[in-house]
């Protein structure tokens, strides 16, 4: 059965004897097209437009083309993925969107100002201006390591300066003295927060440039520093006093200590000096008991009879009669001068007792009796 089409049996529409096939068709019409919307009156819309393609292309291309510096490093991606880090030179690329080259300068030193209000630790509020000097050490870390290194860098210095600063107390911060160690300790802790977040820079250095105290703290600041200033005062008059009340109480306490070692020295020695006279004594003892227990006695009343004051005389032995009160302490007292011949003045003698016929007159004359036996 032959379709009723144009062209007899062909089912396709066409003259057996033509060439061209749907597609050569096609690629035609979208170039009249082409050409029409171009320049549909020029002739030679066609080599005009395949001009400017050719332009844009060689353009595109050599856009590829890149130097990197000395100082710098050539971060090469393609569709967003890490291809490899190129050194110092000239070289070639696929343009974008297929590969990117990124410089980043690793010898650069870029500065960052901050300007945070810190608390010290002696509630003194104060405004501070902080410069921080960094460098891209890794190019790698600075572009991927933290989504904005630079902002990072900025918290992290603020916090940093912050901690450190409000440990301190406002003369270290106001000092010229105290600031070096406060910025040597916040350059430490900014690197070391920085390290950990993995962001690629280098800190060179941090610079306190500027410490202002606000307008609205400055009299509670003064009765602050009023009241540091009288602490101080206080204490510094507790020291003194104690500079010179702990050498006294040093020197008394040396005294007491000198005399108690007098003391025992001297204890001691007499101990020994009577345990050798109590040997010498039992020697001698044991070689005349008779004598020495004689002796011994002799020697305890002469030294009882030498600290008295008051004497009492027997009568002649056989005689009956009163004791004999001798006052030396009142002989004594009339002086070392000539002797002299005291009143003897006899004891009333028991009732129904006799009088003694006869009683012995004592002289008392200086210490001239003393030692007789």
């Amino acid at each position: 059965m032959t379709p009723n089409r144009p062209g007899g049996g062909n089912p396709w529409g066409r003259r057996p004897d033509r060439g061209d096939t749907a597609l050569d068709e096609k690629v035609k019409h979208w170039q009249r097209k082409l050409e029409t919307l171009l320049n549909p009156a020029s002739e030679t819309t066609g080599s005009i437009a395949g001009t400017v393609v050719l332009v844009a292309v060689a353009l595109w291309l050599g856009s590829g083309f890149y130097e990197v510096g000395a100082a710098e490093r050539g971060v090469l991606t393609r569709f967003g993925s890490l291809v490899e880090v190129r050194g110092e030179g000239a070289g070639w690329h696929f343009p974008w969107p297929i590969e990117t080259l990124r410089k980043v300068n690793v010898m650069a030193v870029a500065s960052k100002e901050l300007n945070p209000t810190v608390l010290t630790s002696d509630s003194a509020l104060v405004d501070l201006r902080v410069e921080v000097q960094y460098r891209r050490a890794d190019p790698l870390k600075f572009l991927f390591g933290v989504r904005d290194p630079e902002q990072t860098l900025g918290e992290v210095a603020a916090s940093a300066v912050r901690e450190v600063v409000g440990r301190g107390r406002l003369a270290e911060v106001l000092g010229g003295t105290g600031r070096p160690e406060l910025t040597s300790r916040a350059k430490a802790l900014i690197q070391a927060r920085l390290d950990e977040y993995g962001a690629g820079i280098e800190i060179t250095s941090v610079n306190l440039t500027d410490v202002e105290v606000p307008d609205a703290v400055i009299a509670a600041q003064r009765d602050a520093n009023k009241a540091i200033a009288d602490r101080q005062r206080e204490i510094d008059a507790a020291q003194a006093y104690a500079s010179t009340v702990v050498p006294s109480a040093r020197g008394e306490a040396d005294k007491i200590h000198e005399d108690a070692e007098a003391y025992k020295a001297r204890v001691v020695a007499l101990a020994e000096g009577n345990a050798s006279l109590f040997t010498q004594m039992a020697a001698a003892y044991a070689r005349a008991p008779q004598v020495t227990r004689e002796r011994l006695y002799l020697e305890t009343m002469e030294d009882i009879f030498g600290r008295a004051n008051k004497v009492l005389v027997e009568p002649k032995a056989g005689a009956g009669g009163s004791l004999i009160y001798l006052p030396l302490d009142k002989l004594i007292g009339r002086g070392a001068g000539s002797p002299g011949e005291a009143d003897v003045q006899p004891a009333s003698p028991p009732e129904g007792a006799a009088q003694p016929p006869d009683t012995e007159s004592v002289t008392v004359q200086g210490d001239r009796s003393r030692g007789q036996r």
